[in-house]
């Protein structure tokens, strides 16, 4: 995992402890909860492609007539 992923899976946990804090000392709020759950699908889905392996080098295609090569 690289560090921004590291970065933002920290703040994800720190939004989902502070959310739940709210949601004790306030009462429930259907925006904030909304948030975390968007900002936790962002972080995974930012893990997952961070872990993929790297695409390798694209080739090109084969020349041949056409109106690019005379």
């Amino acid at each position: 995992m690289s560090g921004g992923t590291k970065t933002m899976a920290v703040l994800t946990c720190a939004a989902v402890v502070l959310t739940t804090a709210y949601t004790v000392a306030l009462g429930s709020s259907g925006w904030l909860w909304f948030g975390s759950v968007v900002l936790a699908v962002a972080t995974i889905g930012l893990a997952a492609s961070d872990g993929a392996p790297p695409a390798g080098p694209r080739r090109r295609p084969p020349a041949g007539p056409g109106p690019a090569n005379p």
